[in-house]
């Protein structure tokens, strides 16, 4: 049996033209399936609308209760109130074709294991020319960043497929924000990611629900999959992308507190403190903020400390390749960012084995 998944905010205009996108597409293939509806409780009066479907189509609304909206979630506990043990999952805006379906579940018959994708960015695939040009930016720069995750051109599609049991632990399952498949395909058992060729079509009716928050959300999903593929590697690239933003204000403060007639030794020294407070901040919520968190008070104190430790190498470095060597003096550039790269490597170490220890109280 095909379970198709159609999680759902504010959507109930386009239910009725969905289902008989679906019904049409499925009626003459033999192709046993249910469309399960699941609702963030919209106010639209969808639950009247999926009434008026039930006698003519298998369709079924679950709306989960004492939780924030969320369409990853709607998703996965779709699939556990589901009743087949394939599941496909489309939006509820008309952007995904129905007529596809059949096509999908076939491609996912031939090989369980796989995780079988409707896709824009493969031959023949194609998305809405009346995207602007910031939307197709922003689509193809989030997928890039995705791609040394999963082995798939459109690893942002909404519109997938897969076996439910490939899955082993649906409540480990951690998404953030509304990419659930890019999820289930780093922590799922697939063994191969297949795409099935979609022209992707902009929503006619009700208004989308991408925003900026939303895209903030996926940055940090997309940092937590990175620690679950790459495990430490994931943390070092993580701090490592924090720190080239601290080294950013680092060098602003650095060059602005020259131009206000402070000596370049002094300005090294006060232009570490804008810089290690943005890294301290972003560090504790992106790059260790999977792990357990200790007692406020006494991470902070540590991290201080380590800091104030690896600030002193920091400066040491800079301090002494620019007094007794002329070369780094001519270009204090280059002293500057060896002692950030010598202060960047202690700081990390301390702070994935001391500061943010799990195992420490």
């Amino acid at each position: 049996m095909l379970s198709i998944l159609v999680p759902t905010y504010l959507e109930a205009e386009n239910i009725p033209p969905l289902i008989t996108g679906i019904f049409d597409s499925l009626n003459e293939t033999g192709i046993f399936y249910e469309v399960i509806i699941v609702d963030d409780n919209s106010p639209d009066g969808i639950k009247n609308v999926v009434d008026q479907l039930v006698a003519d189509y298998p369709v079924r609304l679950v709306q989960p209760k004492g939780r924030e909206r969320d369409l990853s979630m709607s998703v996965i506990e779709g699939t556990l109130a589901a009743h087949g043990d394939h599941i496909l999952v489309m939006d509820a805006d008309l952007s995904h074709p129905p007529g596809l379906i059949p096509l999908m579940y076939r491609r996912l018959l031939e090989d369980e294991s796989a995780f079988v994708v409707g896709s824009r960015y493969v031959e023949h695939g194609s998305f809405d020319t009346r995207w602007s040009l910031w939307r197709f930016f922003n689509s193809h720069i989030a997928t890039l960043i995705t791609r040394p995750l999963v082995q798939c051109q459109d690893p942002m599609s909404g519109f997938f497929a897969f076996r439910r049991d490939r899955v082993e632990d649906y409540d480990g399952l951690n998404p953030i924000g509304y990419k659930i498949g890019l999820e289930l395909m780093v922590r799922g058992n697939f063994t191969s990611v297949r795409e099935v060729p979609i022209n992707f079509s902009d929503r006619e009716l009700g208004e989308s629900k991408l925003n900026l928050n939303q895209q903030i959300k996926f940055l940090r999903h997309l940092r937590r999959l990175y620690t679950v593929r790459f495990g430490a590697l994931g943390e070092i690239l993580n701090y490592g992308a924090v720190g080239a933003g601290g080294l950013v204000i680092d060098l602003l403060f650095y060059y602005l507190l020259q131009l206000l007639g402070m000596p370049h030794q002094l300005a090294r020294a006060c232009s570490f403190w804008p810089a290690v407070s943005s890294n301290w901040y972003l560090n504790r919520v992106a790059t260790f903020g999977e792990r357990k968190r200790r007692p406020h008070g006494r991470q902070w104190f540590e991290f201080v400390l380590t800091s104030l430790v690896g600030f002193s190498l920091n400066w040491g470095v800079y301090y002494i390749l620019t007094s007794g060597t002329a070369y780094f003096d001519d270009y204090r550039l280059l002293a500057l960012i060896a002692g950030v790269g010598a202060a960047s490597v202690f700081n990390f170490v301390m702070s994935s084995l001391v500061v943010y220890n799990e195992k420490r109280q």
